[in-house]
């Protein structure tokens, strides 16, 4: 991973190594970033940046699967159960002061189950794109919300979130087409959303269909980075990360559904989050689109100091639009008096 401003640091227990990078002051209130698939800690250095410039000390690991963290062979390892408690792990390593945890995309998972499990690391909670289900992040629970009036059930029956079942269905072709040819896998996935694509069916709709996530061909389409979304150095570290890693741990967070749901149910309180909590919509994502659909209003009831936010971006939002990602945050901390510790 690229470290550079940042420092880099390891958390090794007997059980998972996590590798990380942090920025700020090492006295400072902590700020911990859990990024989401495919991505590494390294995605968060615009936010990373901005805020240890105020005093934060601002983590980022890379989670279970990826970058320099453990890298498991069991699929079972990769519930969000174990991946929350390599949260623990790092968070008492960083001196277990109550947090700031903030998460994108699966990120979101193990964000979420602090703040309902571990309820006293946390001074807050920030999530981008996926809300919170205190019933468990299961491919069941999202499905259940989709808009059935642009995916009629007929042809879409799992609507947007058909590409969870395609990696439940069939995981080892997913990766072997995502590895096939690593540079074109991470250019063709962190391209610039444009704003026609709302209120259209999501291009993952039809991958079990369509042969996968690249259709019959097994492997990504050769183009250029998309330089608006990555520098040359951050899509090189992404490129060199994955060649050494592979797909097959980042997947394997689709496919623990059952042991998530019991998880789910063995939060306090019903799952119920009573802590401070900012929820930042993309309205161009139409995977996790929860401007058109059901996607966040279980997480409306679950949440009882909710903040909800909207950036004009797609779903990789903190590189499309890192500076509007920074502003919700910065804002949200000041109007919850979570600027100070």
């Amino acid at each position: 991973m690229t470290t550079d401003p940042f420092r880099a640091g390891i958390v090794e227990t007997a059980r998972h190594r996590t590798a990380f990078i942090e920025a700020g002051p090492v006295d400072g209130p902590l700020m911990i970033f859990a990024h989401g698939w495919p991505e590494l800690g390294i995605i968060w250095e615009h936010q990373l940046a901005h805020f240890a410039a105020l005093g934060w000390r601002c983590v980022a690991p890379d989670m279970r699967g990826y970058g320099g963290s453990s890298v498991p062979t069991r699929t079972c390892d990769y519930s969000v159960r174990a991946i929350t408690r390599d949260m623990v792990e790092l968070h008492n390593a960083l001196g277990g002061a109550p947090a700031i945890w903030v998460g994108h995309d699966w990120g979101c998972a193990p964000v979420w189950s602090i703040a309902a499990h571990h309820p006293d690391r946390c001074r807050g909670v920030v999530a981008l794109c996926v809300p919170y289900f205190a019933r468990g992040n299961t491919a069941e629970n999202m499905i259940a919300t989709v808009d059935r009036r642009l995916y009629p059930i007929d042809r879409y029956p799992a609507g947007q979130f058909d590409y969870w079942l395609y990696h439940r269905e069939h995981a080892g072709p997913a990766a072997d087409a995502l590895e096939a040819d690593v540079r074109a896998t991470i250019a063709a996935s962190f391209r610039r959303t444009a704003p026609d694509v709302v209120g259209k069916p999501s291009k993952f709709s039809e991958l079990r269909s369509r042969g996968g996530f690249f259709g019959p061909g097994r492997r990504a389409p050769q183009m250029a980075r998309d330089e608006t979304m990555m520098s040359e150095a951050l899509f090189a570290a992404f490129v060199t990360a994955f060649n050494r890693t592979g797909f097959r741990g980042a997947n394997a967070w689709y496919l623990n559904d059952a042991d998530n749901a019991v998880y789910a149910r063995e939060a306090p309180g019903f799952g119920r989050i009573d802590l401070p909590a900012l929820f930042i919509h993309a309205d161009r994502d139409t995977v996790c689109d929860t401007m058109h659909s059901g996607l966040a209003e279980p997480m409306r009831g679950d949440c009882t100091a909710l903040t909800e936010s909207v950036v004009e971006a797609g779903h990789m939002l903190m590189l499309e639009d890192p500076e509007g990602v920074t502003r919700a945050v910065a804002g949200w901390l000041d109007e919850a008096s979570l600027s100070t510790p």
